[in-house]
């Protein structure tokens, strides 16, 4: 089967303005800026999903201090190519990532992608209904 896709931690392939009216429209970000959302790519690690032609099919990014921590934010699918396992692509891509492998903490919240995040390693934190977390230090 041909791959349709490809994953890129180019940020100047990034379609931020796609991207920008997606967040803008969700529960977690709703009425940011483009102005803001190039100020969070510019200060995260991204990862851009495109088809074969560059065309924008999702992206994250994390905020992180590249040893110890990990901040998931902004994983979107558009619209356009949701429902069609690009998500899982793009979360399992992040994980093979180097940079993220060596990290001894991850986190993120959601309120609706628990279960995308628990094949992942991702727990619930406590009763919060929206923090999850990978732990990987060994706590002495």
């Amino acid at each position: 089967m041909e791959q349709n896709y490809f994953i890129s931690k180019d940020k100047s392939l990034l379609k931020v303005e796609k991207i920008q009216q997606f967040i803008a429209n969700s529960y977690w970000g709703n009425g940011r800026t483009l102005d803001e959302v190039k100020l969070t790519i510019e200060n995260s690690y991204c990862f851009g999903i495109y088809t074969p032609e560059n065309e924008q099919i999702g992206f994250a990014r994390i905020v992180t201090d590249y040893i110890y921590f990990g901040y998931f934010m902004d994983v979107i699918v558009l619209d356009k190519f949701q429902g069609q396992g690009y998500g899982k692509i793009l979360i399992h891509a992040i994980f093979e990532d180097i940079t993220i492998k060596k990290l001894k903490t991850l986190a993120l919240k959601t309120k609706d992608a628990h279960h995308l995040y628990e094949r992942y390693g991702f727990n619930k934190i406590g009763d919060s209904p929206l923090w999850m977390s990978i732990d990987r230090q060994i706590l002495q």
